[in-house]
C-alpha cells in the first residue's frame, strides 16, 4: 500500500489545529504562510478571505509535495473589514460597532494536493450581536480574549453569549468551517 502524503496546515492558528482534531485529523506539520494580508483598493471582505487562503495554501505548497491546507477568516460590518485586534482599545472600538446590528465572518478555505491542484471554498456566516451595555463591553475587555481576534471576538468564548443570530457555519467563525474542509481535502485525495 502506497503511503499516504504528508499533510501541512498552512496556519499558526492552534484554534484551527484544534478544529482538524474535531473530525480526526491532524497536521504532520505546521507552516504558516508570512504574507501581507493588507486588503487591496478594490478588494470586498469576502474576496480578501479567498485570495489571502490561496495565496497562503500556494506559498506553503510551493516548497513541498504535501497536501496543503490554509484558511483565512475575515470580520466585516459591510465593506468595512475589523482587523485583528491588538489593543483592548481595539476591542473595544470592534464591540461598539457590532453592538446591537449584524456583521458577516468571511473564511477562505484553500487545499493544493501533492500533484499540484488548487481547490477552495468561501464560506459567509451572518450573524447579529445583542445591544452590549457597558458592564458587557468591559467584562469581555477584561478577560483579554478578543484581543488578536479578528473583530476583536472569539465566539467560542464569552462573546458567544452576544450571539442573537447566526446564520452559517459556526465552526467558520472559528476560523475553519469543518463540511467545507473535510469535503475540500476528500476531494483533493486526503483520507483519515
Amino acid at each position: 500500500m502506497a503511503e499516504r502524503a504528508r499533510f501541512i496546515l498552512a496556519s499558526a492558528s492552534p484554534r484551527r489545529r484544534d478544529l482538524l482534531g474535531l473530525i480526526g485529523l491532524a497536521p504532520d506539520a505546521i507552516v504558516a504562510a508570512d504574507l501581507d494580508e493588507t486588503q487591496l483598493k478594490t478588494e470586498t471582505p469576502a474576496q480578501l478571505a479567498l485570495r489571502l487562503a490561496v495565496s497562503k495554501a500556494q506559498a506553503v505548497a510551493a516548497d513541498t509535495d504535501a497536501f496543503v491546507l490554509a484558511a483565512d477568516t475575515v470580520v466585516a460590518v459591510g465593506r468595512r473589514v475589523l482587523d485583528k485586534a491588538a489593543t483592548d482599545a481595539d476591542v473595544a472600538a470592534c464591540l461598539t460597532l457590532l453592538s446591537g446590528r449584524g456583521h458577516r465572518v468571511y473564511t477562505g478555505v484553500a487545499v493544493v494536493s501533492p500533484s499540484g491542484k488548487l481547490s477552495s471554498r468561501l464560506v459567509e456566516t451572518r450573524l447579529t450581536f445583542k445591544r452590549l451595555s457597558a458592564a458587557d463591553m468591559a467584562a469581555y475587555i477584561a478577560c483579554g480574549e478578543g484581543v488578536g481576534k479578528a473583530g476583536g471576538y472569539a465566539i467560542q468564548g464569552l462573546a458567544g453569549a452576544f450571539v442573537t443570530q447566526l446564520v452559517g457555519s459556526y465552526t467558520g467563525v472559528m476560523g475553519l468551517p469543518l463540511y467545507e474542509t473535510r469535503t475540500l481535502l476528500e476531494g483533493a485525495g486526503l483520507s483519515r
